[in-house]
């Protein structure tokens, strides 16, 4: 063991990692990324239009596509191959609604072997849960604010 590490200062230890660390390429993470959550909000959107093209109502459509999105991401889960198109798009992965279905599905995948109760069920919202709490809260208070702003209005 190199002794030498472990009495460096924080700035050695800076200089030390960005020596070690690989360099990301981060205009062309950032243009993947664009480029499949784009493609997954034009995929929705054309959704939303097939379904407004025959007769439904936009929310009515909208509702489909979300559903359609979500069963999406759960499926290329569960196939792994979200796992695949997550390392190469990155956030434009996650972003969307199908990045939301694949931490359910991804942490129920993991988990099952552990029983459907203390192993799926208690861990299956670990990393979905404070999206849905902080969602959930977040909108009521922006409803709320909505609410007084017309009452006065």
């Amino acid at each position: 063991m190199d002794f030498e590490k472990l009495s460096m200062t924080n700035e050695d230890y800076i200089n030390y990692v960005q020596q070690k660390s690989k360099k990301s390429p981060i205009f062309k993470n950032l243009a993947l990324a664009f480029l499949v959550g784009g493609l997954f909000c034009i995929l929705g959107q054309a959704l939303t239009d097939i379904f407004e093209y025959f007769n439904y109502e936009k929310k009515v459509a909208s509702t489909i596509a979300t559903i359609i999105l979500v069963f999406l991401g759960a499926f290329l889960t569960s196939i792994n191959v979200y796992s695949k198109l997550g390392k190469y798009a990155g956030a434009g992965s996650i972003v969307p609604i199908t990045g939301f279905s694949n931490s359910i599905v991804a942490t129920a995948i993991e988990y099952k072997s552990e029983g459907y109760i203390l192993g799926l069920g208690a861990n299956m919202f670990k990393v979905a849960g404070p999206v849905i709490v902080y969602g959930i809260t977040s909108s009521v208070v922006i409803g709320f604010f909505y609410w007084l702003i017309k009452l006065f209005i």
